[in-house]
């Protein structure tokens, strides 16, 4: 591995970058790697420093060489999301929640396949949680239906079977 040419003020820089309190514990492992890199260590010397493996810090100088900064952060795997799918998906949900029922997960699952997006019930979720939907479960009740008149004639007839205090004089 050959030691990286960084010039005093780029060093300075990722000195400030990896002293800043707002920066992961990755990214000052990193800096650590690619200074020590450019004072000339070998990739088993640096490996030992921060306990990783000579393969990693020789990945993480070559990153660094090709894509400077932007290399010390973490990349999250797989590929770039579809945000022109996300907001398809996004809107077929929202247009589902504006009718006047009840969802679940799974049925709204099934009706979004109707419409060519194919989601299960779990990745259904994930999208309502990100959309900022709230839900709760269903309240059992037979209030609906109740006759009213009939619940009525029960509650006056249970007051006048209720037990009465004794008055007292």
């Amino acid at each position: 591995m050959r030691p990286l040419e960084e010039t005093e003020k780029e060093r300075a820089r990722l000195r400030q970058v990896g002293r800043a309190p707002t920066v992961g514990w990755w990214v000052r492992d990193r800096v650590e790697m690619v200074l020590l890199a450019s004072d000339g260590w070998s990739a088993p010397c640096i490996a030992r420093h921060p306990a990783v493996s000579a393969a990693t810090v020789r990945r993480v100088v070559r990153a660094f060489r090709s894509h400077r900064l932007e290399a010390l952060e973490r990349k999250l795997p797989g590929p770039a999301a579809n945000e022109r799918n996300q907001r398809r998906v996004q809107q077929a949900l929202a247009k589902l929640l504006e009718q006047p029922r009840a969802w679940n997960s799974r049925q709204l699952s099934q009706v979004l396949e109707a419409h060519g997006i194919q989601l299960g019930p779990r990745q259904v979720r994930r999208y309502l949680n990100a959309m900022g939907a709230r839900w709760r479960r269903t309240q059992l009740s037979l209030r609906h239906m109740q006759r009213t008149e009939e619940v009525e004639r029960a509650k006056r007839r249970l007051l006048t079977l209720k037990k009465r205090p004794e008055l007292r004089g």
